[in-house]
């Protein structure tokens, strides 16, 4: 595990150093296994996981129903789809042997998983009465990554992909899936307070095999986009290579039309580096393994009523449904704050004797806002704090992603806002234009149709060619 010692982190400024150093630190993950590009979760990331995919299962829990397809994709399977596995031939990992006997059919561990569910749905579905189909899976993909690894960032061995495919009687059907889809996954992120720009992919970055895919990103620290979130419109692509057909009310056979969309744990490399500072990680109380911690302030001959005292808040807040942890070591009370700083609890609460005497306690959150809570309104109090804390962290991490973002209408302006953000510029939409933007900046086309609020949308001239241009989202990327 982690020690609990005390030292400091590099400033956030460094972010690569920072982000890195904090993984281990605050425990989330352990880099050491001996694989590159797989890594171990620590209890308490682990933690931090479940609740943060407990929160996406309640979202899509309202009307999707979630399975588990095998890890084991036959090539056969693939082979039908030659524009799907082109996208992923390069990052497939084969199973060759069973022991030490060869298969007659090599198996893919699932880069993605329509291979391998597609050819349910063309069994499951029969009728116009079997729609919509909704379904989900949290499940690890693997990836053979060439480029350099980060964890939660970059895998060879996603641990926690959710992706969802659904299947509609038609293709406007699966757009308004689509948009559900948007609004379910901007819901998730304000929850996490992670801001997010929304855009369509050029046709060349759109996922495999998809009529057209929109992507979530948002800008991190380093001012560099984190694509976080991916939803794709299939069209009835796949459903004619699988054979997902249904009969309609008039009794004819049609193809039915699919949408997919995925989340990895890159949500929570989003969370972990957009609140986080200096001291460690801040995290939203949703998802906090610890969401309150109590610190007995024990001196002198009261060590033994304050220790009961702070245990009865404990049980107080544990009963009102917080999760709780009462911080008993015999560690000075400072070690014990930068140990629960770093692990980013949102609420510290003191409990000394002069607490006692005014019957209340001493609440700091991880910002550092400290305010007196009456003992007779303890868990109205905390929940209070609470709501103002994760309403702060929404307004902290809006300003950092509204910072970043500007408008450029000449390749000087690209190459300056991609240097710590990302920019807006009027694009033509043609491919060659998007290389040269690439070249001669550094910077990628990511996305038109760009979905942000309160801010210019430049159109007008093209930044390269001069023709007709709308607005394009133009950054850096990991």
């Amino acid at each position: 595990m982690a020690e609990a010692e005390e030292g400091t982190l590099p400033p956030k400024e460094d972010f690569s150093a920072w982000y890195n150093e904090l993984l281990w630190r605050a425990e989330l993950m352990d880099v050491r296994y001996p694989v590159k590009g797989l890594y171990v979760w620590y209890p308490f990331g682990f933690a931090l996981r479940r609740n943060v995919y407990s929160l996406m299962r309640n979202l899509l829990d309202r009307d999707h129903q979630e399975a588990l397809f095998p890890l084991l994709i036959p090539e056969t399977e693939l082979a039908k789809e030659a524009e799907h596995i082109k996208g992923f031939e390069e990052e497939v990992y084969w199973v060759t042997h069973g022991g030490t006997s060869p298969l007659d059919v090599r198996l893919a561990l699932r880069p993605t998983s329509e291979c391998a569910i597609y050819p349910m749905y063309a069994l499951w579905i029969r009728s116009h009465a079997d729609l919509p189909l909704r379904i989900y899976q949290i499940v690890n993909t693997f990836r053979y990554e060439t480029k350099h690894t980060r964890p939660l960032i970059r895998l060879r061995e996603i641990t926690s992909f959710k992706e969802a495919h659904t299947v509609h009687g038609s293709w406007e059907e699966a757009s308004m899936q689509v948009e559900a889809a948007i609004a379910l996954y901007r819901e998730f992120y304000d929850a996490l307070a992670v801001p997010v720009i929304v855009s369509r992919r050029p046709d060349w970055d759109k996922f495999p095999g998809a009529d057209f895919t929109i992507a979530v990103d948002t800008v991190m620290p380093d001012g560099r986009t984190l694509q976080i979130g991916t939803v794709h419109h299939l069209g009835d692509h796949f459903s004619r290579t699988f054979q997902i057909r249904f009969e309609d009310a008039a009794g004819q056979q049609q193809y039915a039309f699919q949408t997919c969309y995925g989340i990895s744990e890159r949500c929570i490399a989003a969370l972990v580096s957009l609140h986080g500072d200096d001291r460690g990680l801040v995290l939203p109380p949703v998802v906090a393994p610890v969401q309150v911690v109590i610190v007995p302030i024990v001196t002198g001959k009261r060590k033994e009523e304050v220790s009961a005292a702070a245990a009865g808040v404990g049980r107080r807040l544990a009963s009102a449904g917080f999760r709780v942890r009462v911080d008993t070591r015999d560690i000075r009370p400072g070690a014990k704050y930068y140990y629960w700083e770093m692990r980013g609890v949102p609420l510290r609460l003191e409990v000394g004797p002069r607490d006692l005497d005014s019957r209340q306690v001493m609440a700091v959150t991880r910002l550092g806002e400290k305010v007196a809570i009456p003992d007779e309104s303890l868990e109205e109090g905390v929940r209070t704090v609470l709501d103002s804390f994760i309403s702060r962290l929404r307004e902290r991490a809006g300003a950092h992603v509204q910072s970043r973002i500007r408008v450029s209408r000449t390749l000087p302006e690209v190459t300056e806002a991609v240097a710590s953000g990302v920019t807006l510029v009027p694009w033509c939409g043609d491919r060659g234009c998007a290389d040269a933007i690439e070249e001669k900046t550094r910077a990628s086309v990511l996305g038109t149709d760009v979905r942000l609020e309160n801010c210019e949308r430049p159109e007008g001239p093209c930044i390269v060619c001069g023709r007709e241009g709308k607005t394009a989202l133009v950054g850096r990327s990991y």
